[in-house]
């Protein structure tokens, strides 16, 4: 019996998995976002909150620890200069999960894996280009262009009648 024992297997050897979840947290740091199986979310995301963990202490042991866990020298220089600055108030929940539903090939459950950052920093991808003012201007921009058009229609197009 497994007792105490958390992690999953996912099908590998331990080297196989500890490179896979290294390379997995790798592309989460430097795209934001990625999409995996549903398995292999659930365990990136705890992989990925130690590292978030120990980029918020920020020394040079922590950073050692987690280029040995990491592997990826640019995506461990993006995790402690970028993102650690952003989660300095945040204790946990670095990351989240949602479903896509399942694969076309094999019907694998597939899930989308987000880091959780600031919006202004995830959309433009650097900080202090989109502030307040700017979400304020370009919601108002919005509401007046779409004042003027007509709702789509959905569903059925109902039948033209007859002239008798």
């Amino acid at each position: 019996m497994r007792h105490g024992v958390k992690k999953k297997k996912l099908g590998r050897r331990p080297e196989h998995r500890e490179a896979m979840l290294a390379n997995m947290a790798a592309s989460l740091l430097a795209h934001r976002r990625i999409t995996t199986t549903l398995p292999k979310a659930k365990a990136v995301m705890p992989f990925v909150d130690k590292l978030a963990t120990l980029a918020r202490k920020g020394d040079l042991s922590a950073r050692r620890l987690a280029a040995s866990r990491l592997r990826d020298p640019q995506a461990l220089k993006t995790l402690f200069d970028e993102h650690a600055k952003h989660w300095s108030d945040r204790t946990s929940g670095f990351t989240r999960w949602a479903r896509l539903g399942p694969r076309k090939g094999d019907g694998a459950e597939m899930a989308v894996v987000e880091l959780l950052v600031p919006a202004a920093v995830a959309e433009t991808g650097k900080e202090g280009k989109a502030g307040k003012a700017g979400k304020a201007s370009k919601a108002a921009e919005g509401k007046s262009k779409s004042a003027g058009k007509k709702p789509a229609r959905a569903g059925k197009p109902k039948a033209k009648k007859a002239a008798a």
